[in-house]
């Protein structure tokens, strides 16, 4: 995870790693990625480009259970790698997104494995994709928007954005738990992507949350600031370590389902069902 090494191990089968950043990743930094995790040099790997957000979930979701059922035995690691480099830029009296931007987003990297049959004794799953969902936000059209200029990147941001994903994530929670027969939001664990302390404070409102269930997303956006995809790894990382400390039974705060959202431009929603897994 996130902040953790896991144990070094010979895979089965060659690896498949998905890079995802903002910025150009040269093949020096993928063939370290590769040593450091004993895999083969001819493990076939995919490169993400493109600002996205906290949207990971589908992205290293999706992308790494088909790329795992197409290469039988796999296991899929997923490097989630972000700089703000391009967007740095000094105050500007006349653009406002600028002091948010540069008050918001940070510099970040995380990791995780996606794979199946763990193999006991030597793997050690923190959580299960049960499914998957993505949709794009009615009335959103520009409200995250980013342009190249001759200054770097400009990260326009609407005032509107944490307003209109709280008015609509109680239907893409219905639509992932209604087949489980989950309706309260307080049963389960959560892992949100922080995109700002506003989207955090609308959804808690809006669905009625305990302030317990953002606590984990609330202190990743205060100790490092927005890192875009690599967020939401963070606040695993986070939920799994904490849930051991304070002796819980599962990764996910002693609770069986959780949800993990991710928020892009669009605005898209991505909305991932998890379950927990027993700490022995």
């Amino acid at each position: 995870m996130a902040a953790e090494d896991p144990p070094d191990i010979e895979p089965k089968e060659p690896g498949i790693g998905f890079h995802k950043g903002q910025r150009e990743i040269n093949d020096q930094e993928t063939v370290h990625a590769l040593d450091r995790r004993n895999l083969e040099r001819e493990s076939k790997h995919v490169r993400l480009h493109g600002a996205v957000a906290g949207r990971p979930a589908g992205n290293y979701g999706g992308g790494g259970a088909e790329a795992r059922q197409n290469n039988s035995g796999a296991r899929v690691l997923v490097v989630c790698s972000e700089m703000t480099a391009m967007s740095f830029r000094g105050p500007s009296g006349t653009h406002m997104a600028t002091l948010v931007e540069q008050s918001l987003f940070a510099d970040g990297a995380a990791a995780v494995v996606v794979g199946s049959d763990a193999a006991a004794g030597v793997e050690r799953p923190l959580f299960q994709i049960i499914s998957i969902a993505q949709t794009l936000l009615p009335e959103s059209e520009g409200c995250i928007q980013g342009h190249l200029t001759d200054c770097g990147m400009m990260v326009e941001l609407e005032k509107d954005v944490p307003k209109l994903i709280s008015k609509y994530i109680g239907a893409s929670l219905s639509e992932a738990f209604d087949p489980l027969g989950i309706s309260d939001w307080n049963s389960i664990f959560w892992i949100v992507h922080p995109g700002g302390r506003a989207i955090l404070d609308d959804v808690e409102a809006e669905l009625a949350l305990r302030p317990e269930k953002l606590r984990k997303s609330r202190r990743v956006l205060s100790e490092y600031g927005n890192m875009s995809s690599a967020c939401v790894l963070f606040i695993m990382d986070e939920m799994r370590k904490s849930s051991a400390e304070e002796g819980l039974s599962s990764t996910g705060e002693g609770l069986d389902w959780g949800v993990m959202f991710g928020f892009g431009p669009g605005i898209t929603v991505e909305t991932v069902v998890l379950r927990s897994v027993a700490i022995s």
